[in-house]
Protein backbone atom coordinates (compact mmCIF):
# COMPACT_ATOMS: atom_id res chain seq x y z
CA UNK A 1 0.00 0.00 0.00
CA UNK A 2 1.27 3.48 -0.87
CA UNK A 3 2.41 5.44 2.21
CA UNK A 4 0.40 8.68 2.36
CA UNK A 5 3.21 10.50 4.21
CA UNK A 6 5.66 9.59 1.44
CA UNK A 7 3.14 10.67 -1.16
CA UNK A 8 2.78 14.06 0.55
CA UNK A 9 6.57 14.51 0.48
CA UNK A 10 6.56 13.66 -3.24
CA UNK A 11 3.96 16.37 -3.85
CA UNK A 12 6.05 18.91 -1.90
CA UNK A 13 9.08 18.05 -4.04
CA UNK A 14 7.10 18.62 -7.20
CA UNK A 15 5.69 21.88 -5.84
CA UNK A 16 9.25 23.09 -5.10
CA UNK A 17 10.36 22.24 -8.63
CA UNK A 18 12.40 19.15 -7.67
CA UNK A 19 12.31 16.25 -10.13
CA UNK A 20 12.00 13.11 -7.93
CA UNK A 21 12.72 10.79 -10.89
CA UNK A 22 15.64 12.29 -12.88
CA UNK A 23 17.05 10.78 -16.05
CA UNK A 24 20.58 10.05 -14.83
CA UNK A 25 23.26 10.75 -12.24
CA UNK A 26 27.01 11.11 -12.78
CA UNK A 27 28.38 8.66 -10.20
CA UNK A 28 32.17 8.53 -9.81
CA UNK A 29 32.78 5.58 -7.46
CA UNK A 30 31.05 2.67 -5.73
CA UNK A 31 30.72 2.03 -2.01
CA UNK A 32 33.13 -0.91 -2.13
CA UNK A 33 35.79 1.01 -4.03
CA UNK A 34 35.79 3.72 -1.38
CA UNK A 35 35.49 1.58 1.77
CA UNK A 36 38.16 -0.88 0.63
CA UNK A 37 40.61 1.81 -0.52
CA UNK A 38 40.37 4.59 2.04
CA UNK A 39 44.04 5.54 1.74
CA UNK A 40 43.52 6.28 -1.95
CA UNK A 41 40.25 8.16 -1.41
CA UNK A 42 40.90 10.13 1.80
CA UNK A 43 40.04 13.80 1.21
CA UNK A 44 39.01 13.10 -2.39
CA UNK A 45 35.73 14.45 -3.77
CA UNK A 46 33.43 11.64 -4.90
CA UNK A 47 29.88 11.18 -6.15
CA UNK A 48 28.10 8.08 -4.87
CA UNK A 49 24.59 6.78 -5.47
CA UNK A 50 22.30 4.11 -4.05
CA UNK A 51 19.31 3.37 -1.86
CA UNK A 52 18.91 4.85 1.61
CA UNK A 53 18.58 1.85 3.97
CA UNK A 54 19.27 3.72 7.19
CA UNK A 55 18.80 7.32 8.33
CA UNK A 56 19.42 8.76 11.79
CA UNK A 57 19.13 12.42 12.77
CA UNK A 58 21.24 13.63 15.71
CA UNK A 59 20.77 17.34 16.26
CA UNK A 60 22.02 19.08 13.15
CA UNK A 61 23.60 15.89 11.77
CA UNK A 62 22.18 13.18 9.51
CA UNK A 63 23.83 9.75 9.37
CA UNK A 64 22.72 7.91 6.25
CA UNK A 65 23.46 4.33 5.14
CA UNK A 66 23.60 4.28 1.35
CA UNK A 67 23.43 0.87 -0.35
CA UNK A 68 24.59 0.23 -3.92
CA UNK A 69 25.27 -3.04 -5.75
CA UNK A 70 28.74 -3.32 -4.19
CA UNK A 71 27.76 -2.68 -0.56
CA UNK A 72 27.04 0.08 1.96
CA UNK A 73 28.75 3.36 2.73
CA UNK A 74 27.94 5.91 5.41
CA UNK A 75 26.99 9.46 4.43
CA UNK A 76 27.27 12.30 6.97
CA UNK A 77 25.24 15.43 6.25
CA UNK A 78 26.00 18.51 8.39
CA UNK A 79 24.13 21.78 8.32
CA UNK A 80 27.38 23.78 8.64
CA UNK A 81 28.95 21.98 5.64
CA UNK A 82 26.33 20.71 3.18
CA UNK A 83 24.55 23.06 0.83
CA UNK A 84 21.35 24.53 2.21
CA UNK A 85 19.19 22.90 -0.50
CA UNK A 86 20.70 19.50 0.34
CA UNK A 87 19.66 19.74 3.98
CA UNK A 88 16.20 20.97 3.01
CA UNK A 89 15.82 18.05 0.61
CA UNK A 90 16.76 15.56 3.33
CA UNK A 91 13.66 16.59 5.26
CA UNK A 92 11.58 15.27 2.37
CA UNK A 93 13.53 12.01 2.04
CA UNK A 94 12.93 8.62 3.69
CA UNK A 95 14.46 5.21 4.09
CA UNK A 96 13.86 3.46 0.77
CA UNK A 97 14.54 6.52 -1.40
CA UNK A 98 17.39 6.46 -3.89
CA UNK A 99 19.87 9.30 -3.61
CA UNK A 100 23.01 10.72 -5.16
CA UNK A 101 25.57 12.29 -2.82
CA UNK A 102 28.59 14.44 -3.58
CA UNK A 103 31.28 15.13 -1.00
CA UNK A 104 34.74 14.31 0.31
CA UNK A 105 35.79 10.98 1.83
CA UNK A 106 36.54 11.15 5.56
CA UNK A 107 36.65 8.99 8.66
CA UNK A 108 33.87 9.50 11.19
CA UNK A 109 34.67 9.95 14.89
CA UNK A 110 34.06 6.21 15.26
CA UNK A 111 36.52 5.44 12.48
CA UNK A 112 33.97 4.57 9.78
CA UNK A 113 34.76 5.49 6.18
CA UNK A 114 32.16 8.08 5.19
CA UNK A 115 31.23 10.67 2.60
CA UNK A 116 30.96 14.16 4.07
CA UNK A 117 28.01 15.37 2.02
CA UNK A 118 28.06 18.67 0.20
CA UNK A 119 25.31 17.97 -2.34
CA UNK A 120 22.37 15.55 -2.21
CA UNK A 121 19.99 14.71 -5.03
CA UNK A 122 16.85 12.59 -5.07
CA UNK A 123 17.12 9.84 -7.69
CA UNK A 124 13.87 7.98 -6.94
CA UNK A 125 11.24 8.79 -4.33
CA UNK A 126 9.89 5.57 -2.81
CA UNK A 127 6.16 5.46 -2.14
CA UNK A 128 6.08 2.24 -0.12
CA UNK A 129 7.77 1.46 3.19
CA UNK A 130 10.47 -1.21 3.28
CA UNK A 131 9.74 -4.11 5.66
CA UNK A 132 11.40 -3.59 9.03
CA UNK A 133 11.63 -7.29 9.89
CA UNK A 134 12.28 -9.48 6.92
CA UNK A 135 13.91 -12.57 8.42
CA UNK A 136 12.63 -15.92 9.59
CA UNK A 137 10.52 -18.72 8.22
CA UNK A 138 7.26 -16.77 8.56
CA UNK A 139 8.45 -14.42 5.80
CA UNK A 140 9.95 -16.98 3.43
CA UNK A 141 7.09 -16.85 0.90
CA UNK A 142 7.27 -13.06 0.86
CA UNK A 143 11.01 -13.22 0.15
CA UNK A 144 10.49 -15.40 -2.93
CA UNK A 145 7.41 -13.57 -4.16
CA UNK A 146 8.97 -10.12 -3.81
CA UNK A 147 12.60 -10.91 -4.51
CA UNK A 148 13.45 -7.24 -5.07
CA UNK A 149 12.73 -6.62 -1.36
CA UNK A 150 14.80 -9.66 -0.39
CA UNK A 151 17.77 -8.26 -2.34
CA UNK A 152 17.44 -4.86 -0.66
CA UNK A 153 17.10 -6.17 2.89
CA UNK A 154 19.35 -9.26 2.80
CA UNK A 155 22.78 -8.53 1.24
CA UNK A 156 23.79 -12.20 1.63
CA UNK A 157 21.18 -13.13 -0.98
CA UNK A 158 22.93 -10.88 -3.50
CA UNK A 159 26.11 -12.88 -2.98
CA UNK A 160 24.28 -16.08 -3.94
CA UNK A 161 23.36 -14.68 -7.34
CA UNK A 162 26.82 -13.24 -7.94
CA UNK A 163 28.27 -16.70 -7.24
CA UNK A 164 25.73 -18.25 -9.62
CA UNK A 165 26.92 -15.91 -12.38
CA UNK A 166 30.54 -16.89 -11.67
CA UNK A 167 29.65 -20.59 -11.89
CA UNK A 168 28.04 -20.10 -15.30
CA UNK A 169 30.96 -18.02 -16.57
CA UNK A 170 33.50 -20.62 -15.45
CA UNK A 171 31.58 -23.44 -17.13
CA UNK A 172 31.21 -21.51 -20.37
CA UNK A 173 34.92 -20.62 -20.36
CA UNK A 174 35.83 -24.25 -19.61
CA UNK A 175 33.83 -25.58 -22.56
CA UNK A 176 34.78 -22.75 -24.94
CA UNK A 177 38.48 -23.37 -24.22
CA UNK A 178 38.01 -26.98 -25.33
CA UNK A 179 36.48 -26.06 -28.68
CA UNK A 180 32.80 -26.44 -27.79
CA UNK A 181 30.31 -24.27 -29.69
CA UNK A 182 27.36 -22.77 -27.81
CA UNK A 183 23.91 -23.05 -29.42
CA UNK A 184 20.32 -22.10 -28.74
CA UNK A 185 17.72 -24.76 -29.56
CA UNK A 186 13.91 -24.47 -29.66
CA UNK A 187 12.07 -23.95 -26.39
CA UNK A 188 8.74 -24.75 -28.09
CA UNK A 189 8.80 -28.21 -29.63
CA UNK A 190 6.27 -30.22 -31.61
CA UNK A 191 7.57 -33.40 -29.92
CA UNK A 192 9.27 -33.22 -26.54
CA UNK A 193 11.90 -35.72 -25.42
CA UNK A 194 15.25 -36.36 -23.80
CA UNK A 195 13.96 -37.24 -20.32
CA UNK A 196 11.10 -38.84 -18.41
CA UNK A 197 8.90 -35.91 -17.40
CA UNK A 198 5.52 -34.30 -17.98
CA UNK A 199 5.70 -31.26 -20.27
CA UNK A 200 3.90 -27.94 -20.29
CA UNK A 201 1.63 -27.60 -23.28
CA UNK A 202 0.81 -24.45 -25.24
CA UNK A 203 -0.48 -23.46 -28.69
CA UNK A 204 0.97 -21.76 -31.77
CA UNK A 205 -1.80 -19.54 -33.13
CA UNK A 206 0.08 -18.83 -36.37
CA UNK A 207 0.74 -22.52 -37.05
CA UNK A 208 -2.59 -23.71 -35.61
CA UNK A 209 -0.70 -26.39 -33.71
CA UNK A 210 -0.23 -27.53 -30.11
CA UNK A 211 3.39 -27.51 -28.97
CA UNK A 212 5.30 -28.35 -25.80
CA UNK A 213 7.87 -26.46 -23.76
CA UNK A 214 11.06 -28.46 -23.87
CA UNK A 215 11.95 -30.81 -21.05
CA UNK A 216 15.48 -31.23 -22.42
CA UNK A 217 17.72 -29.93 -25.24
CA UNK A 218 19.06 -33.39 -26.05
CA UNK A 219 17.44 -34.33 -29.33
CA UNK A 220 18.10 -30.96 -30.96
CA UNK A 221 21.74 -30.84 -29.86
CA UNK A 222 22.12 -34.34 -31.30
CA UNK A 223 20.71 -33.08 -34.62
CA UNK A 224 23.57 -30.58 -34.64
CA UNK A 225 26.03 -33.44 -34.10
CA UNK A 226 24.48 -35.30 -37.03
CA UNK A 227 24.92 -32.12 -39.06
CA UNK A 228 28.68 -32.14 -38.53
CA UNK A 229 29.44 -30.30 -35.30
CA UNK A 230 31.60 -32.34 -32.95
CA UNK A 231 31.38 -30.39 -29.66
CA UNK A 232 28.20 -28.52 -28.75
CA UNK A 233 26.57 -27.15 -25.63
CA UNK A 234 23.69 -25.01 -24.47
CA UNK A 235 22.96 -23.10 -21.27
CA UNK A 236 19.25 -23.65 -21.24
CA UNK A 237 16.00 -23.07 -19.43
CA UNK A 238 14.04 -26.32 -19.44
CA UNK A 239 10.52 -26.93 -18.16
CA UNK A 240 8.94 -29.93 -16.45
CA UNK A 241 5.38 -29.92 -15.17
CA UNK A 242 6.21 -31.53 -11.86
CA UNK A 243 5.88 -30.94 -8.15
CA UNK A 244 7.53 -27.89 -6.59
CA UNK A 245 9.72 -28.61 -3.58
CA UNK A 246 13.12 -27.71 -2.16
CA UNK A 247 14.99 -29.53 -4.96
CA UNK A 248 12.57 -29.15 -7.89
CA UNK A 249 11.39 -26.08 -9.77
CA UNK A 250 9.31 -26.49 -12.94
CA UNK A 251 11.55 -23.96 -14.71
CA UNK A 252 15.21 -24.82 -14.23
CA UNK A 253 18.64 -24.10 -15.72
CA UNK A 254 21.16 -26.63 -16.91
CA UNK A 255 24.18 -26.90 -19.16
CA UNK A 256 23.82 -29.73 -21.65
CA UNK A 257 26.73 -30.71 -23.90
CA UNK A 258 27.83 -33.41 -26.34
CA UNK A 259 31.18 -34.44 -27.78
CA UNK A 260 31.85 -36.78 -30.68
CA UNK A 261 34.09 -39.83 -30.32
CA UNK A 262 33.87 -39.84 -26.50
CA UNK A 263 32.05 -42.13 -24.05
CA UNK A 264 30.80 -41.82 -20.49
CA UNK A 265 34.22 -42.67 -19.06
CA UNK A 266 35.65 -39.61 -20.82
CA UNK A 267 32.88 -37.46 -19.40
CA UNK A 268 33.52 -38.69 -15.86
CA UNK A 269 37.08 -37.41 -16.22
CA UNK A 270 35.85 -34.13 -17.69
CA UNK A 271 33.36 -33.58 -14.85
CA UNK A 272 36.07 -34.18 -12.24
CA UNK A 273 38.25 -31.60 -13.96
CA UNK A 274 35.37 -29.14 -14.43
CA UNK A 275 33.95 -29.22 -10.90
CA UNK A 276 37.28 -29.68 -9.15
CA UNK A 277 38.66 -26.65 -11.00
CA UNK A 278 35.50 -24.61 -10.42
CA UNK A 279 35.48 -25.12 -6.64
CA UNK A 280 39.23 -24.45 -6.40
CA UNK A 281 38.80 -21.23 -8.40
CA UNK A 282 35.86 -19.95 -6.33
CA UNK A 283 37.00 -20.99 -2.85
CA UNK A 284 40.76 -21.49 -3.09
CA UNK A 285 40.36 -25.13 -2.02
CA UNK A 286 38.67 -28.34 -3.18
CA UNK A 287 36.75 -28.48 0.10
CA UNK A 288 33.55 -26.56 0.87
CA UNK A 289 31.16 -26.72 3.80
CA UNK A 290 27.55 -27.69 3.29
CA UNK A 291 25.14 -27.76 6.23
CA UNK A 292 27.94 -28.27 8.71
CA UNK A 293 29.70 -31.04 6.75
CA UNK A 294 32.69 -30.82 4.46
CA UNK A 295 32.35 -31.79 0.80
CA UNK A 296 35.61 -32.68 -0.92
CA UNK A 297 35.71 -32.02 -4.68
CA UNK A 298 39.22 -33.42 -5.10
CA UNK A 299 39.41 -35.79 -8.10
CA UNK A 300 38.93 -38.67 -8.55
CA UNK A 301 35.32 -38.89 -7.41
CA UNK A 302 33.90 -42.01 -5.77
CA UNK A 303 32.11 -44.58 -7.98
CA UNK A 304 28.99 -46.48 -6.93
CA UNK A 305 27.62 -49.23 -9.18
CA UNK A 306 23.84 -48.72 -9.37
CA UNK A 307 22.54 -52.29 -9.69
CA UNK A 308 25.22 -54.05 -7.65
CA UNK A 309 24.96 -51.58 -4.75
CA UNK A 310 21.18 -51.82 -4.63
CA UNK A 311 21.27 -55.62 -4.72
CA UNK A 312 23.78 -55.59 -1.85
CA UNK A 313 21.43 -53.42 0.25
CA UNK A 314 18.06 -54.99 -0.68
CA UNK A 315 18.72 -58.39 -2.27
CA UNK A 316 16.86 -57.18 -5.41
CA UNK A 317 18.49 -57.36 -8.84
CA UNK A 318 16.64 -54.51 -10.53
CA UNK A 319 18.35 -55.15 -13.88
CA UNK A 320 15.87 -58.05 -14.42
CA UNK A 321 12.90 -56.46 -12.65
CA UNK A 322 9.52 -56.95 -14.35
CA UNK A 323 6.48 -54.71 -13.97
CA UNK A 324 4.53 -57.40 -12.08
CA UNK A 325 7.41 -57.95 -9.65
CA UNK A 326 7.79 -54.20 -9.28
CA UNK A 327 4.23 -53.83 -7.96
CA UNK A 328 4.85 -56.43 -5.24
CA UNK A 329 8.13 -54.81 -4.23
CA UNK A 330 6.51 -51.36 -4.11
CA UNK A 331 3.98 -52.66 -1.57
CA UNK A 332 6.58 -54.53 0.44
CA UNK A 333 8.93 -51.51 0.56
CA UNK A 334 6.05 -49.09 1.16
CA UNK A 335 7.11 -46.93 -1.78
CA UNK A 336 4.97 -43.82 -2.16
CA UNK A 337 4.83 -43.64 -5.97
CA UNK A 338 1.91 -43.30 -8.36
CA UNK A 339 3.19 -45.50 -11.23
CA UNK A 340 4.44 -48.89 -10.01
CA UNK A 341 6.28 -50.22 -13.06
CA UNK A 342 9.89 -51.43 -13.12
CA UNK A 343 11.29 -47.99 -14.00
CA UNK A 344 9.61 -46.07 -11.20
CA UNK A 345 10.05 -48.77 -8.55
CA UNK A 346 13.76 -49.15 -9.30
CA UNK A 347 14.15 -45.39 -9.14
CA UNK A 348 12.30 -45.22 -5.80
CA UNK A 349 14.41 -48.05 -4.35
CA UNK A 350 17.55 -46.13 -5.29
CA UNK A 351 16.22 -42.97 -3.66
CA UNK A 352 15.39 -44.88 -0.48
CA UNK A 353 18.47 -47.06 -0.04
CA UNK A 354 21.42 -45.43 -1.83
CA UNK A 355 20.95 -41.72 -2.46
CA UNK A 356 21.02 -40.56 1.19
CA UNK A 357 24.55 -41.92 1.64
CA UNK A 358 26.07 -40.05 -1.33
CA UNK A 359 27.68 -37.01 0.32
CA UNK A 360 31.02 -36.37 -1.37
CA UNK A 361 30.80 -36.18 -5.20
CA UNK A 362 29.93 -39.70 -6.36
CA UNK A 363 29.37 -41.17 -9.81
CA UNK A 364 26.48 -43.64 -9.75
CA UNK A 365 27.31 -45.89 -12.69
CA UNK A 366 25.65 -48.43 -15.03
CA UNK A 367 21.85 -48.11 -14.78
CA UNK A 368 19.30 -50.81 -15.66
CA UNK A 369 18.94 -50.71 -19.45
CA UNK A 370 15.15 -50.26 -19.36
CA UNK A 371 15.66 -46.91 -17.59
CA UNK A 372 17.80 -45.49 -20.40
CA UNK A 373 16.06 -45.19 -23.80
CA UNK A 374 18.77 -42.92 -25.28
CA UNK A 375 21.81 -44.81 -23.97
CA UNK A 376 24.12 -47.50 -25.30
CA UNK A 377 24.04 -50.87 -23.55
CA UNK A 378 26.89 -51.65 -21.19
CA UNK A 379 29.70 -53.37 -23.07
CA UNK A 380 29.45 -57.04 -22.14
CA UNK A 381 26.11 -56.76 -20.28
CA UNK A 382 22.96 -55.77 -22.19
CA UNK A 383 20.89 -55.58 -19.00
CA UNK A 384 22.82 -52.42 -18.07
CA UNK A 385 23.43 -49.07 -19.77
CA UNK A 386 26.54 -46.91 -19.95
CA UNK A 387 25.05 -44.08 -17.94
CA UNK A 388 26.16 -42.24 -14.84
CA UNK A 389 24.58 -39.69 -12.57
CA UNK A 390 26.66 -37.47 -10.32
CA UNK A 391 25.39 -37.03 -6.76
CA UNK A 392 26.63 -34.39 -4.31
CA UNK A 393 25.30 -34.14 -0.73
CA UNK A 394 22.52 -36.55 -1.70
CA UNK A 395 21.34 -34.42 -4.65
CA UNK A 396 21.44 -35.47 -8.30
CA UNK A 397 23.73 -32.96 -10.01
CA UNK A 398 24.47 -34.38 -13.46
CA UNK A 399 23.33 -37.10 -15.86
CA UNK A 400 25.50 -38.53 -18.63
CA UNK A 401 25.38 -41.31 -21.26
CA UNK A 402 27.41 -43.09 -23.84
CA UNK A 403 24.82 -41.99 -26.36
CA UNK A 404 22.79 -44.50 -28.38
CA UNK A 405 23.65 -44.04 -32.07
CA UNK A 406 22.04 -47.16 -33.62
CA UNK A 407 18.84 -45.96 -35.39
CA UNK A 408 17.23 -49.42 -35.34
CA UNK A 409 17.83 -49.89 -31.63
CA UNK A 410 16.72 -46.31 -31.01
CA UNK A 411 13.40 -46.92 -32.78
CA UNK A 412 12.87 -50.06 -30.71
CA UNK A 413 13.49 -48.17 -27.44
CA UNK A 414 11.15 -45.36 -28.49
CA UNK A 415 8.46 -47.96 -29.18
CA UNK A 416 8.97 -49.41 -25.70
CA UNK A 417 8.51 -45.93 -24.24
CA UNK A 418 5.31 -45.45 -26.24
CA UNK A 419 4.00 -48.72 -24.84
CA UNK A 420 4.68 -47.46 -21.31
CA UNK A 421 2.76 -44.27 -22.10
CA UNK A 422 -0.24 -46.30 -23.24
CA UNK A 423 -0.09 -48.26 -19.98
CA UNK A 424 -0.45 -45.02 -18.02
CA UNK A 425 3.08 -43.70 -17.51
CA UNK A 426 2.55 -40.06 -18.52
CA UNK A 427 6.21 -39.23 -17.87
CA UNK A 428 7.46 -41.58 -20.62
CA UNK A 429 8.42 -39.44 -23.65
CA UNK A 430 6.78 -39.95 -27.06
CA UNK A 431 8.56 -41.30 -30.11
CA UNK A 432 10.17 -38.59 -32.26
CA UNK A 433 9.96 -39.61 -35.90
CA UNK A 434 11.92 -36.59 -37.16
CA UNK A 435 14.81 -37.44 -34.82
CA UNK A 436 14.70 -41.08 -35.93
CA UNK A 437 14.95 -39.94 -39.54
CA UNK A 438 17.91 -37.72 -38.65
CA UNK A 439 19.79 -40.48 -36.84
CA UNK A 440 19.26 -42.78 -39.83
CA UNK A 441 21.65 -40.51 -41.74
CA UNK A 442 24.35 -41.50 -39.25
CA UNK A 443 25.34 -40.03 -35.88
CA UNK A 444 28.93 -40.29 -34.61
CA UNK A 445 29.78 -42.18 -31.43
CA UNK A 446 29.59 -39.67 -28.61
CA UNK A 447 28.86 -38.88 -24.99
CA UNK A 448 26.57 -36.25 -23.54
CA UNK A 449 25.83 -34.71 -20.17
CA UNK A 450 23.38 -32.38 -18.46
CA UNK A 451 24.58 -30.46 -15.37
CA UNK A 452 22.17 -28.68 -13.03
CA UNK A 453 23.14 -25.07 -12.42
CA UNK A 454 20.45 -24.57 -9.78
CA UNK A 455 21.45 -27.50 -7.56
CA UNK A 456 25.17 -26.85 -7.89
CA UNK A 457 24.63 -23.22 -6.87
CA UNK A 458 22.44 -24.37 -3.97
CA UNK A 459 25.23 -26.61 -2.66
CA UNK A 460 28.05 -24.09 -3.16
CA UNK A 461 26.07 -21.35 -1.36
CA UNK A 462 25.23 -23.72 1.53
CA UNK A 463 21.46 -23.64 0.94
CA UNK A 464 18.96 -26.49 1.13
CA UNK A 465 16.34 -24.99 -1.20
CA UNK A 466 16.57 -24.16 -4.89
CA UNK A 467 14.34 -21.16 -4.26
CA UNK A 468 17.26 -19.46 -2.53
CA UNK A 469 19.33 -19.48 -5.73
CA UNK A 470 16.65 -19.01 -8.41
CA UNK A 471 15.96 -15.28 -8.67
CA UNK A 472 12.24 -15.69 -9.29
CA UNK A 473 11.15 -19.22 -8.31
CA UNK A 474 7.68 -20.62 -8.96
CA UNK A 475 5.24 -19.65 -6.18
CA UNK A 476 1.53 -20.13 -5.72
CA UNK A 477 -0.66 -17.36 -7.13
CA UNK A 478 -1.12 -14.66 -4.54
CA UNK A 479 -4.60 -14.54 -2.97
CA UNK A 480 -6.16 -11.09 -2.82
CA UNK A 481 -7.07 -11.37 0.85
CA UNK A 482 -3.52 -12.47 1.73
CA UNK A 483 -2.05 -9.58 -0.25
CA UNK A 484 -4.29 -7.10 1.53
CA UNK A 485 -3.36 -8.57 4.92
CA UNK A 486 0.34 -8.37 4.02
CA UNK A 487 0.00 -4.67 3.23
Amino acid sequence: MVDEAKLDKLKKMLKEGIDPYPYSYDRSDTALQITSGFEKYEGKAVRVAGRIVGMRKMGSLYFIDLLDASGKIQVIAREDHAKKEAMELLRLMDIGDMAGVGGKVIKSKRGETSVDAESIEILAKSLRTLPEKFHGLKDVELRYRKRYLDLIINPKVREHFVLRAKILKYMRDFLDSRGYVEFETPVLQAVYGGANAKPFKTHYNALKADVFMRISDELYLKRLMIGGFEKVYEVSKDFRNEDIDSTHNPEFTQIECYEAYKDYEDYMKMVEELLGGLVKKLFGSHAVEFQGRKIDFSPPFKRVYWVAELEKKTGIDVSVLTDSEAKRIAEREDLDIRVKNAYHVADALFDKHIKPGLHDPSFVVDFPAYMCPLTKDKRGNKRLSERFELFIAGYEEANSYSELTDPIEQRKKFEEQEAERKRGDDEAPPSDEDFLEAIEFGMPPMAGIGISIDRLTMILTDNVSLKEVIAFPAVRPERKDAAEKEE
